[in-house]
């Protein structure tokens, strides 16, 4: 997911300085590096300057015309256009653009355990809650296309709690949605 407007960042996120790359670049390696069969990048605002700065091959990006709906307008518009596909799909993985610490390994932590478990969302674990990244198994798919809100897929999750099974992942879930997190993240302190 990277539609949205970066507003409490007064930047475009997506764009943000990371590493070699940007978040959404940095992102988008990481999704590719994983186990997942395909790669799907939802945009909304900044879309034509994401485009224009940012390697989408190999993988797919849509924009989202109802980005300011929320996230999860953008999860449903992005789940629909995964299901018109082909390709038959087990689980679908919700990954933001705005968590640069998550890695490839990481997303194929996810993934084995949702492969492995009976649990149909495999889900990060935080402190007091669990969230995104997350996959969602094929019984949430038509949940995932109803979301219509900024609360993303928080909602599916709540109201399925003996069907998560929690990951931990070790600090590599933390979100950046200030110019101030972002610079102390990048002069190594959290």
């Amino acid at each position: 997911m990277a539609a949205g407007t970066s507003s409490r960042m007064k930047a475009i996120k997506q764009l943000l300085p990371w590493g070699d790359s940007t978040f959404i670049g940095n992102a988008l390696r990481n999704a590719q590096s994983s186990k997942a069969a395909y790669a799907l990048t939802v945009l909304g605002a900044y879309a034509q300057e994401i485009k224009k700065v940012t390697d989408f091959s190999g993988t797919e990006s849509i924009l989202n015309p109802n980005w300011k709906m929320g996230l999860g307008n953008s999860i449903a518009y992005g789940t629909k256009h995964l299901l018109k596909q082909d390709q038959e799909y087990d689980g679908i993985l919700v990954m933001l653009t705005d968590q640069p610490f998550i890695d490839g390994p990481y997303l194929n932590t996810l993934i084995d355990n949702f492969s492995n478990s009976k649990q149909s969302i495999v889900a990060t674990k935080y402190d007091n809650r669990v969230g995104v990244p997350a996959i969602f198994g094929k019984i949430h798919f038509k949940a995932l296309q109803e979301l219509n809100s900024d609360y993303g897929a928080r909602e599916i999750i709540k109201a399925h709690p003996n069907d998560v099974l929690g990951i931990s992942a070790d600090g590599k879930a933390l979100d950046i949605d200030t110019k101030e997190e972002y610079e102390r993240v990048r002069k190594g302190e959290q």
